[in-house]
């Protein structure tokens, strides 16, 4: 359904030709042959000075002139690619040059057409035919707009998410980084990721991919150490309806979820012995085996993995598979700590200081001297999540004005289990049981996260199973 005229522009030096284009489209009320030209030269004058309001263009391909034919068409789709063009000729109706027809299509056409239908002397063309064609060339118009549109709203989604996932830092170390980044994104190859923990893995591989061919398609991160490892197999890869008690309904793994895009492993050296053998036919396949399904199912995934573990040595100690390691370390990364780039700390802390000062709804808070040296002297093993962590407890001690004793108590919170007693109990103000509970939950759990490398480690410290570690780490908002 057309709601808009289709508007036209005809070029045509022919008064009589004008004629007939102008009574074959008279009778259709959506068509608009809003200008006329004689030259292809008036004709891109006018395109120019009216941006994208032609919707189609009729052009004679034998205009008098020197810019005619083909070159006149790339010229109007270098102005307006959407517009669509539609060509008519003086050759016979029994036009079967198919060089010519291909010339046309690669410069730009959308149709074409010869100039003698059966009465030659009032219509141009078969007339039911040419209506069709300028219905037709509207209405790809149109769709390549609305995916123009769509492609714009999905960019700009990209940006927004690159700016939330921004790398801070300017140091030697996180130029560098960024410049890897960068290379690895024009790539599809397998990224292995290296780090400490906190030290940002998962943030490197979302840059890689939305700074990638793929940024439009789903980025998937999972943590390996997360999933219990009988369950491992069915959360990648997904199950049919009744392939073993319990699977009441078809359910797709998360590789099906990231085809197309990326999957990012986290924390690869908790991924499974047993199920190391099946992540490597989808790297070197690009085929998952579906439980209960008897085909393999194909995807299209690139892989990013991260760990903080030495997977080299893990392969030597015949922990983890050679040939899987090989398959995902083609590309390697590394994340520097904070301990070695230090000059980056001041500009992480502007920067959460900030972002978490509007969160709050509250006037950002200014530095006592002294208070920003305490932070850069730390040597945060928890490197940037611990330093994140830090910050926010810092604007809750301090509001308007961040003291060299708010910095310190902040840091020192984390230590507090093991030095002293967590809390200082005030007769004043008796907090009801289930309040200081969660917190004593809250700081021992960070207590014992930022003495591991991994989640997986502190939850066997803590022993409680992976996803209930991280069920209470999200309840207690450490997630």
């Amino acid at each position: 359904m057309i709601s808009n005229p289709i508007q036209i522009l005809l070029i045509e030096d022919e008064e009589f030709d004008v004629r007939r284009i102008k009574n074959t489209v008279k009778p259709y009320e959506k068509i608009n042959i809003s200008d006329i030209v004689s030259s292809g030269v008036d004709a891109l004058n006018l395109i120019s000075k009216k941006k994208n309001f032609y919707d189609v263009v009729i052009m004679d391909f034998q205009i008098a002139g020197g810019l005619l034919g083909e070159e006149l068409i790339r010229e109007i789709k270098n102005i307006s690619p959407l517009t669509q063009i539609i060509v008519i000729t003086k050759m016979t109706i029994h036009q079967t040059d198919f060089d010519f027809a291909n010339r046309l299509i690669q410069a730009g056409a959308f149709w074409f057409c010869t100039k003698y239908p059966g009465d030659i002397e009032d219509y141009i063309y078969q007339p039911t035919d040419f209506i069709l064609s300028i219905v037709n060339a509207y209405e790809k118009k149109q769709l390549k707009k609305d995916h123009l549109d769509s492609k714009k709203r999905l960019s700009k989604n990209v940006r927004d998410i690159l700016n939330s996932k921004m790398i801070i830092g300017e140091s030697p170390a996180i130029r560098k980084l960024k410049d890897q980044i960068r290379q690895f994104a024009d790539t599809n190859a397998s990224v292995l990721i290296y780090g400490k923990s906190g030290t940002g893995k998962e943030l490197v591989a979302a840059n890689i991919h939305y700074l990638g061919s793929r940024n439009l398609e789903n980025f998937v991160p999972i943590n390996c150490g997360s999933i219990p490892r009988e369950l491992i197999e069915s959360e990648l890869f997904g199950f049919e309806k009744g392939s073993f008690t319990g699977a009441h309904e078809y359910r797709p793994g998360l590789f099906e979820q990231a085809n197309r895009g990326t999957i990012f492993l986290d924390e690869i050296s908790e991924f499974p012995l047993s199920a190391q053998s099946k992540l490597l036919r989808v790297l070197q396949e690009g085929q998952i085996d579906k439980i209960g399904r008897n085909k393999s199912y194909e995807v299209n995934v690139r892989v990013i993995s991260a760990t903080n573990k030495d997977l080299e040595k893990m392969v030597e100690n015949s922990e983890f598979r050679e040939d899987l390691f090989y398959r995902l370390n083609v590309l390697q990364i590394y994340v520097p700590s904070l301990e070695e780039r230090k000059e980056d700390i001041p500009l992480l802390v502007d920067y959460y200081i900030n972002r978490y000062s509007r969160e709050m709804g509250q006037p950002i808070p200014e530095f006592e001297k002294g208070a920003m040296d305490i932070l850069v002297d730390y040597s945060w093993p928890g490197n940037v999540r611990q330093l994140q962590n830090v910050v926010q407890r810092t604007l809750f001690l301090s509001r308007d004005y961040i003291s060299n004793d708010a910095v310190v108590s902040a840091i020192g919170m984390r230590m507090a289990v093991k030095e002293k007693q967590p809390f200082n109990f005030d007769k004043d103000h008796i907090l009801p049981l289930k309040e200081v509970e969660r917190k004593f939950r809250k700081e021992y759990i960070q207590y014992v996260r930022g003495h591991c490398r991994t989640d997986a480690e502190a939850s066997r410290k803590l022993d409680l199973a992976p996803p209930n570690y991280f069920r209470i780490s999200k309840e207690l908002g450490l997630k």
